[in-house]
């Protein structure tokens, strides 16, 4: 079963996360974690903290090995576009648009073996006499 975590509205161009998303797709999450980490792009921080949630949520909520994970699926789709206007001269407006991303990470890996509870020995109570 595979695990994920998702950002939503993160407020840069898909296309910029885009190439960064593609560094570590297909590796290890310690690999990507350490390869982003080197990046020299702005981008690597959300990715990064994504890459870190699914791990969290592989780790705490699906019991998994975390060294054991692997990024099975990276995607950056096109989040929503604030419509904004810049003032230019003789009173005209320019539109632009500020894109937004939403990250999605899947991660997969070899679960552990569920803890033994040590059964406590119940002692009977001493009969008063």
């Amino acid at each position: 079963m595979s695990v994920q975590a998702i950002a939503k509205a993160v407020r840069m161009s898909p296309r910029k996360v885009s190439v960064v998303a593609s560094l570590v797709r297909g590796r290890t999450v310690a690999d990507a974690l350490i390869i982003l980490e080197h990046a020299p792009r702005a981008a690597a921080l959300p990715v990064t903290k994504v890459i870190k949630s699914a791990r969290a949520n592989a780790e705490n909520n699906h019991n998994y090995r975390p060294d054991s994970l692997l990024i099975t699926e990276i995607s950056v789709t096109p989040g929503i576009r604030y419509k904004r206007f810049r003032p230019v001269s003789r009173g005209m407006a320019h539109p632009y648009q500020k894109r937004t991303s939403h990250i999605k990470v899947v991660v997969d890996g070899e679960k552990r073996a569920p803890k033994k509870v040590k059964a406590e020995s119940v002692k009977p109570k001493a009969e008063e006499k």
